[in-house]
């Protein structure tokens, strides 16, 4: 039988043999129920000694390495190694998952520790650095990170009678730590010369600012604040590897194998040294102490648990033992009882009970031991050496009975024969040795017929055959007990095997991945009765095969637990168990079998189990039993949405463009033209790839998405409004509970979620930076607060959203298929199910993670792929429909029915208050009670069915239907053809909108003078459609092939229509049917133009790289223009009928004479003269200017003239549509553009009196309407255009102190001044005056870094000479003279009613009382302060926010940051470590005083906002290439602010998260230039000023869209207050 399916039997762990003692400490605890915890390979451990019962936590991927008890002793925290390393918060009494908090550390997580309260979690990873993080753990959420050390970190703790105080130890260093804002600052203890600077190995802190630590020479050092006071000198003899602090005192564990009590003031109490006692032995080390009571557990090196009662400190009761070093490969099972015998290259051999859960007997060998075996009879145990020799001992007593060494290499397998005669034992060496038993273990033969090492041994039922397996995958037979090498296949095939623990041969091939190194799997063991396999492979997993298991990739259930390779595994005896070793993490693991019979009681048992317990996702067999996917649904799997180029990278080509083109000389170019165009009318909607993206807002307005546009549409009015906040593809779209709000995923390099109001259409916030390629599912919870996200990425990441502060919550992995719904759970927020390709899982949010169990099926049906789901009417109720038309009803995880729904696919599903809706790929909406017991009703879309209200035509009956949902009395529809129903629950269907079907869009005309336009599609229709206020599809007909271009005729009587098999041909323009065709070419006609005036000849152009030209009366062909070196792009006619110009795709512009089509050249500059009776070319130097800056990325692939030849609109393969001034002459011209498009805009048309721009985009298939409105006339509102990709670089010069300014480059003082060079001559060396440049600090070429030490009067100097100095005790800082105001701004305030002024001078704060003229100081700055604000909200009065100059942003102690602080009594509330390099330039608070906004100055100039009370960072995005000199909240806004600087305006929005910015446009101004900006501020709403040089800029503006209103004169460039 092949091993279609998983085995249905499943195993479970029952026990772990082993603790981790080696390379880890502190990791083993007393829990509030008096289990102890503690961990070994991948598995956290609750032991319970009174129960002597264990549990298991197994939410970890790798190995445990650190451990924390929180203070309630209830919470365990878990630190794993690996490269994605995370720390889950795991309960000990329910062993489920609490939190998982990931995504900031590497390598591994080395120490953790909860703070007092338990609220806050401190980790230190394994990366370089050794980054030291706080979390918020409850939330998942990272509050603080600093760089720990450049060396190991081996202990980190609270001080838990200090708040935000914190101190680590490691090697030859201890810090003491202070937490502010979100900054972490360290101070470095001072040894001084009390005690040697050392390695620290553990501490605890005690009260007032008492600090102890064990040194690793086995002092303990005692510290005050950060200075060493005293040394508890020989406190143990050698390193002290633990400490615990308790509420009787402190324990002190070192390598010397004591334990050492003191009391709370460190004075001994007594000592206990386990060497001594009865379980002792030399080179005993204690890694681990817990002191609870009068109970002690200890945790040794040598992997063993301890426990001691004080008053029998002599007899410590051993509660686990394990192997320690090295690795362990040796496993045998005792052939009539329930032992296990394990052997390792610690050198010693352990048998182990597996009822008692004990180590029963253990003996050390002289060598390490690699594997092992016992005879049939259960008396003799063979052991084989790493050093080619093996022994033999007695079961019994361990005794030993020989010892024989034939071989120089390690023997890696032996075997008894099954009646007992024979050892094989083979060797690395390539052979295998037979022994007699009975002839005291003599040499009897050799088998010789490897080329590689010996891996896996088994003999034949009548010990007459052997079979092996060796290092090159080969398996080889040989005759016993000579050796001799059995080549016949016929003789071995009825041989029936005593065991089966090869990895190679027929029986198992099915256990190899389809392609996969014949290493990885290192040990099979099969069960013949229960026909089952169980295998250990090199990633830790053990796997459950059928047996026999004969095609490869076949179904499996995996169990993890061991962290690295699992080395060996066995049956019992019996069957009963499974045990399994692993070779890195030394453990042996028990699992108990569970037959099929059993497995529903079990799985009802142990809920955790089903966590690891999978029913294998990774099969991939041929033989797979789900069946073959839906066709729909396969197209749709196979579409990837990845860009080679994403609108996010269009930035950085520019710049890269811009380095490139730096030399050029540039002309002053083409304004934008005055003309702009509005979205008016969107035909299509999306539905070939997305489902139930279509809802009732709560006004029953329709709201759903097409290409990159959110649309809004009244069905009363038959009107659309339009969110236009996305750049690419909507995948995905879900309403708000209230139905007021809307939530849709798109397309991106990082791609975004918007979260919008249906009635402003305004963001409220967009989600991004955990999502890749693309968003294509989500789902509001039931409250609404929250929001889940599945992304397109190859692990189909699921996020879940806090939205409207838009901080991520948690995430995880979702599944390797594509993922097609998320469904928050209604009565439980933290609940919600994922639905895809043989993917069904059951989420639970676990703080910054979420923890997935899969559905489990059991025998009702097959894993199938799931389409749409929705929950029931209890929180445990769950719905989906299948691909195969099924709906399946989940309670908890449990399948527990299956209905047949539809044929086809159910697509999509709807949850009323009493029953479902569903819809599937046959057309039908179905009505369902509420237990899916009974089906009420059934519709068909029908053309039919169709109501006469209807705007446009069915293609076909019985559409695939995508979604489906209810409200307003009418279910509403949307299909895969793209179309929008509105089904009556009386029957009549109303179609509101359709567009056009899968498949691109290019042929596009509009008529010569009715507001209608054509299309044609890849979809193989021909459409008709109404550009008047009834925008429906008014005729339709189908094609026997796709389209790709048509043309009215003058008269607009006829239609012609290029089709994509080198056909073409002309139809009615009111009936569509055939006039006449032609079939002259092979490959796509790409364009077709009428002659102007009475229409005579037909110009028909193809990829054939021909343009015909046909005489149309005639119906013949007259003439072909021959010389295009590639295909055809573009044709039009001139005004007399006589010229066509031709584009090419290798990028040329030919000229043709017709109608014989005589190639003529004309010189470029006399083309503009002809009169074109059409422009679209894109070609030619009256449109040289339509290529973008990065024109060789992007194509620009239609143009349209207006018919006053005033505007040129263009559309490229970025989706954009761009308006120039015609002719649009000289490189890169300014444009306006608009985003609505998603991907290449095929085609774009003005109506015949340019009332209207008509655009095709190609993959969205969507056709857009625009309306034109004229310069002049048009009202002021939101313009939703973006001025030129370029900046106006030809733009006047600069004021000498600006260009000063914006070329400083701010040094770091980075800790100690003499890393800062020092330039100059001191004062009192100098010899003449200094100069004007001299005084500012210019030097020609360079400005250099001013000298910080301060200047040496000589008198002071010479008088110093020969005295002895007397020792300075402390200086106090008096007076300061200066004041920062060479290159900054806004940075003298008023404080308290006048009395007082704050500024700021180097790097300190100064608060200056103008009637004594005294000073005080803040001084917790490091570097020069370059700005200052003060918080105006009368809640935070005399709050002072300084910026400082800092290095990288890597948040250590030199970084750049933003001090928060109250000015009168000088305490810090907050520092903001920053993301900007180099410094900070501008900071300013919000309305409410809550927000803080600070610029960097970075080359990217990024702009942050800081929630500076909890020192967090919410949002940040770069602000500007140039530099911004300031940025200011509005005084009325917490999430609108202006950026000013070099030659630019930007004004910003914050939605949630996410940074929007829109530049300030000049458009409306005659002859305006962007100025360098200098200063802001702002008037009566909704105004700005902006200050530049000699000008006042008054911004007129309907935010974010901002233009400007007029240019007054004032002075050189100033500051401004309006207040």
């Amino acid at each position: 039988m092949a091993a279609r399916s998983a085995p249905s039997c499943h195993l479970r762990l029952e026990w772990v043999y082993g603790y981790r003692g080696h390379q880890c400490r502190n990791n083993l605890y007393y829990t509030a129920a008096k289990e102890i915890v503690y961990f070994v390979a991948g598995v956290g451990v609750v032991y319970s000694p009174r129960e002597h019962r264990q549990k298991f936590y197994r939410g970890h991927s790798d190995d445990i390495i650190s451990l924390a008890l929180h203070p309630e002793r209830v919470l365990v925290a878990t630190g794993q190694v690996g490269k994605e390393p995370y720390i889950c918060v795991w309960d000990s009494y329910t062993v489920q998952t609490i939190s998982v908090l990931k995504d900031v550390h590497t390598h591994g997580i080395a120490c953790l520790a909860f703070d007092l309260d338990g609220q806050r979690l401190v980790s230190v990873g394994l990366d370089s650095k050794n980054a030291v993080c706080v979390w918020d753990w409850k939330r998942g959420k990272m509050l603080s990170m600093a760089p720990g050390h450049t060396d190991r970190i081996f202990d980190i703790s609270w001080d838990l009678y200090q708040p935000n105080k914190l101190v680590s130890c490691g090697v030859k260093h201890i810090k003491f730590w202070s937490l502010c804002g979100n900054a972490l600052t360290p101070k470095r203890g001072v040894f001084g010369k009390t005690g040697d600077l050392q390695t620290i190995l553990c501490l605890a802190c005690a009260r007032d600012e008492l600090t102890y630590s064990g040194a690793l020479n086995g002092d303990i050092y005692v510290w005050k604040g950060i200075n060493l006071i005293r040394t508890i000198q020989g406190a143990h003899t050698a390193g002290i590897f633990s400490m615990n602090a308790c509420e009787e005192g402190f324990a002190t564990g070192g390598r010397d194998g004591c334990i050492r009590l003191w009391d709370l003031s460190f004075k001994p109490i007594t000592v206990i040294d386990l060497r001594e006692t009865d379980q002792g032995y030399k080179g005993l080390s204690v890694r681990s102490v817990c002191w609870r009571g009068d109970h002690i557990l200890v945790g040794t090196q040598d992997s063993e648990i301890f426990e001691i009662v004080v008053h029998e400190r002599k007899k410590p009761f051993l509660i686990m033992q394990g192997h320690c070093e090295g690795e362990l490969w040796a496993l045998a099972i005792h052939p009539t009882k329930p032992l296990a015998v394990t052997g390792s290259d610690d050198r010693s051999v352990r048998i182990w009970s597996l009822v008692d859960h004990a180590l029963i007997a253990r003996c050390n060998m002289e060598e390490p031991v690699r594997c092992a075996a016992v005879n049939v009879d259960g008396i003799h145990l063979a052991l084989g050496m790493k050093d080619g020799s093996f022994t033999v001992l007695r079961v019994r007593d361990m005794t030993e009975v020989v010892h024989i060494k034939d071989r120089k290499e390690a023997i890696h397998e032996l075997k008894y024969s099954p009646d007992g005669t024979y050892l094989a034992v083979g060797c690395n060496d390539s052979s295998v040795d037979i022994y007699g038993v009975a002839q005291r273990y003599k040499k009897m033969g050799e088998c010789v017929g490897s080329l590689s090492f010996i891996t896996h041994l088994d003999w034949s039922s009548d010990s007459r055959y052997l079979q092996t397996n060796d290092g090159n995958g080969k398996r080889l037979f040989y005759r016993m007990p000579g050796g001799k090498e059995v080549t016949n296949k016929e003789e071995t095939k009825g041989v029936h095997w005593a065991s089966w623990t090869c990895v190679s041969g027929l029986e198992v091939n099915g256990i190899w991945p389809k392609y996969s190194d014949n290493n990885d799997i290192n040990s099979v063991d099969g069960n013949y009765i229960g026909q089952v396999l169980v295998t250990a492979d090199d990633y830790g997993i053990v796997k459950l095969f059928r047996y026999p298991c004969l095609r490869k990739g076949a179904k499996f259930r995996k169990y993890f637990g061991h962290s690295a390779h699992v080395t060996n595994v066995r049956w019992s005896h019996d069957h009963q168990w499974v045990i399994s070793i692993g070779g890195a993490d030394h453990a042996v693991f028990q699992w108990r079998f569970i037959p099929e019979r059993k497995l529903k009681d079990a799985l009802h048992i142990a809920p955790q189990e089903s966590l690891a317990d999978s029913n294998s996702d990774e099969s991939d067999s041929d033989l797979s039993d789900v069946p073959e996917l839906d066709s729909e649904i396969e197209q749709e799997t196979q579409l990837t949405y990845r860009r080679q180029v994403y609108k996010e990278d269009l930035p950085q080509l520019k710049e890269q463009y811009k380095e490139k083109q730096k030399g050029g000389t540039s002309k002053r170019r083409e304004r934008a033209p005055g003309n702009s165009i509005r979205l008016h009318f969107v035909h299509g909607y999306r539905g070939y790839d997305c489902r139930s993206n279509l809802f009732y807002t709560q006004i029953g307005e329709i709201v759903y998405h097409v290409a990159a546009v959110g649309v809004i549409y009244n069905r009363q009015q038959n009107t659309q409004r339009f969110y236009l906040g996305h750049d690419d593809d909507i995948l995905c779209l879900a309403i708000h509970p209230s139905k007021d709000y809307v939530a849709t995923g798109q397309v991106g390099r990082d791609p975004s979620v918007h979260i919008w109001d249906t009635e402003t259409i305004k963001p409220l916030s967009v989600l991004k930076g955990y999502h890749q390629y693309g968003v294509c599912a989500v789902d509001f919870s039931a409250d609404g607060k929250r929001l889940a996200s599945v992304g397109i990425d190859e692990s189909h990441t699921v996020v879940l959203w806090d939205w409207k502060k838009g901080e991520k919550l948690s995430i995880a992995r979702g599944s390797k298929d594509k993922i097609f719904v998320v469904k928050m759970n209604p009565y439980v927020p933290d609940k919600l199910i994922t639905a895809g390709i043989k993917h069904m899982k059951f989420w639970r949010r676990a703080g910054g993670g979420l923890v997935g169990r899969k559905g489990y099926i059991g025998t009702l049906g097959r894993n199938e792929t799931m389409m749409c789901a929705v929950y029931g009417w209890t929180e445990e109720m769950a719905f989906t429909g299948t691909s195969t038309g099924d709906v399946c009803i989940w309670r908890d995880i449990f399948l527990v029915k299956t209905v047949k729904a539809h044929d086809g696919p159910v697509f999509s599903m709807h949850a009323l208050e009493k029953g479902f809706v569903t819809g599937g790929k046959d057309g039908i909406v179905a009505l369902w009670d509420d237990g899916f017991e009974r089906c009420l009703k059934t519709y068909a879309i029908k053309r039919a069915a169709l109501a006469p209200g209807s705007k446009g035509l069915l293609l076909e009956d019985n559409p695939s239907i995508r979604a489906i949902s209810l409200g307003h009395g009418h279910i509403l529809v949307g299909t895969k053809n793209g179309e929008i129903l509105e089904v009556d629950k009386s029957g009549p269907i109303t179609l509101l909108v359709q567009g056009h079907m899968e498949g691109e869009v290019w042929g596009l005309a509009t008529h010569p003078y009715l507001p209608i336009c054509a299309t044609v599609s890849d979809d193989k229709t021909l459409r008709i459609w109404d550009l008047s206020p009834s925008h429906c599809m008014l005729a339709v007909r189908k094609l026997k092939k796709g389209g790709r271009c048509c043309c009215f005729s003058p008269d607009g009587k006829a239609l012609a229509v290029g089709l994509c098999d080198g056909s073409f041909l002309m139809a009615n323009a009111d009936t569509l049917e055939d006039l006449v065709s032609f079939h002259h070419r092979k490959d796509i006609i790409s364009d077709i133009r009428f002659s102007p005036g009475s229409g005579k000849y037909l110009a028909v152009a193809s990829h054939d790289s021909f343009v015909d030209i046909y005489n149309v009366m005639s119906s013949k062909r007259v003439g072909i223009c021959k010389g295009a070196t590639s295909y055809i792009t573009h044709i039009d006619w001139d005004i007399r009928g006589k010229l066509l110009q031709v584009n090419t795709g290798a990028k040329e512009q030919l000229f043709f004479e017709a109608p014989r089509g005589k190639r003529q050249t004309i010189p470029r500059m006399e083309v503009e003269k002809i009169g074109w009776a059409s422009w679209t070319s894109v070609l030619g130097l009256c449109c040289e200017g339509i290529w973008p800056v990065i024109g060789e990325v992007t194509d620009v692939t239609a143009s349209c003239l207006t018919h006053d030849k005033m505007v040129l609109a263009t559309g490229d393969d970025l989706g954009f549509v761009k308006l120039f001034r015609y002719p649009a002459k000289g490189k890169c011209g300014k444009f306006k553009r608009y985003v609505a498009h998603s991907t290449q805009v095929t085609n774009v048309r003005w109506t015949c009196d340019d009332s209207m721009l008509v655009t095709l985009g190609g993959a969205d298939m969507s056709l857009m309407v625009w309306t034109n409105e004229v310069e002049g006339s048009r009202e002021k509102r939101p313009c939703d255009s973006e001025e030129s990709d370029t900046g106006s670089e030809e733009d006047g010069g600069y004021d000498s102190d600006v260009t000063r300014e914006n070329e400083i480059s701010y040094t770091i003082r980075a800790l100690s001044t003499n890393i800062r060079p020092m330039f100059g001559i001191k004062p009192h060396l100098q010899q003449k005056e200094p100069s004007m440049d001299e005084r500012q600090g210019i030097v020609r070429g360079s400005r250099p870094p001013v000298s910080r030490a301060p200047p040496q009067p000589e008198k002071l100097q010479t008088n110093n000479v020969g005295k002895k100095k007397r020792p300075i005790e402390d200086l106090m800082l008096e007076l300061v003279f200066g004041y920062r105001g060479r290159d900054c701004r806004n940075n003298v305030h008023y404080l308290n009613d006048g009395d007082d002024i704050i500024y700021h001078t180097a790097s300190i704060g100064i608060l200056h009382n103008v009637a004594t003229g005294t000073q005080s100081f803040y001084q917790e700055h490091n570097d020069d302060i370059l700005c200052l604000t003060v918080n105006q909200h009368p809640k935070f009065i005399n709050i002072v926010a300084t910026g400082q100059v800092g290095d990288s942003a890597d948040m250590s102690p030199t970084a750049p940051s933003v001090h928060v602080w109250e000015a009168v009594n000088k305490q810090t509330l907050a520092i903001l470590r920053c993301y900007h390099s180099k410094g900070v330039c501008s900071v300013s608070f919000s309305a409410t005083g809550k927000l803080l906004l600070s610029v960097g100055l970075d080359p990217e100039h990024t702009v942050t906002i800081w929630r500076w009370q909890e020192g967090a960072k919410i949002a940040s995005k770069a602000g500007h290439n140039q530099r911004i000199f300031v940025a200011e909240f509005r005084p009325d806004s917490d999430s609108q602010f202006v950026s000013v600087g070099v030659k630019h305006v930007k004004f910003w929005t914050l939605a949630g998260r996410a940074l929007l910015s829109k530049k300030g446009l000049l458009s409306s101004l005659e002859d305006a230039r962007m100025q360098t900006m200098l200063a802001v501020a702002f008037g009566a709403v909704p105004s700005v000023e902006t200050s530049a040089y000699g000008k006042i800029t008054y911004c007129v503006e309907s935010w974010p869209e901002p233009t400007t209103g007029l240019c007054l004169p004032c002075t050189p460039p100033c500051e401004m207050d309006l207040s």
